[in-house]
C-alpha cells in the first residue's frame, strides 16, 4: 500500500463531504422563508462546499500548478460571496422586502436602539 491511497480516499471524502455541502445550500434555497434566510443558506455551506471540493481536487490531482488556481479560486469564491451577500441583504432591506417578523436583531432600521452614533467620526 503506497501513500497515494489513503490520500486518494481523503480526496474522495473530501469531494464527497463539499457535493453535499452544495446540496444542502441548494435545498436551504427552496426551503428557508425569507430573502435574509436564503442568502445565509446559500452562502454559509456553498463557500465550504467548494473550498472542500477544491481540497478534495487538489489532494486528487497533485500538480503544483493546478494547486495554484484552486487556491485562487478559493480565494476569489470567499470574497465575492460575502461581498454579493452583503449587498443584496443590504438593498433588500432598503427596498423593504425583508420580513421584520423574523428578525431577531435589526442593526439597520433608523429606530433609536442605538446608543452609540452610526458610521464614521
Amino acid at each position: 500500500m503506497s501513500w497515494t491511497t489513503p490520500v486518494d480516499v481523503l480526496a474522495a471524502v473530501c469531494i464527497l463531504l463539499g457535493a453535499v455541502l452544495t446540496l444542502i445550500a441548494a435545498i436551504g434555497q427552496v426551503r428557508m422563508p425569507d430573502l435574509l434566510s436564503r442568502m445565509h443558506a446559500a452562502t454559509k455551506p456553498q463557500v465550504l462546499g467548494t473550498v472542500l471540493v477544491v481540497i478534495g481536487l487538489s489532494l486528487s490531482l497533485r500538480d503544483p500548478a493546478v494547486v495554484g488556481m484552486l487556491l485562487l479560486v478559493v480565494l476569489l469564491q470567499m470574497a465575492t460571496s460575502v461581498v454579493s451577500s452583503h449587498m443584496v441583504g443590504r438593498a433588500s432591506f432598503r427596498a423593504g422586502q425583508v420580513r421584520d417578523d423574523l428578525l431577531v436583531v435589526d442593526e439597520l432600521s433608523d429606530g433609536d436602539a442605538h446608543e452609540e452614533p452610526r458610521g464614521a467620526p
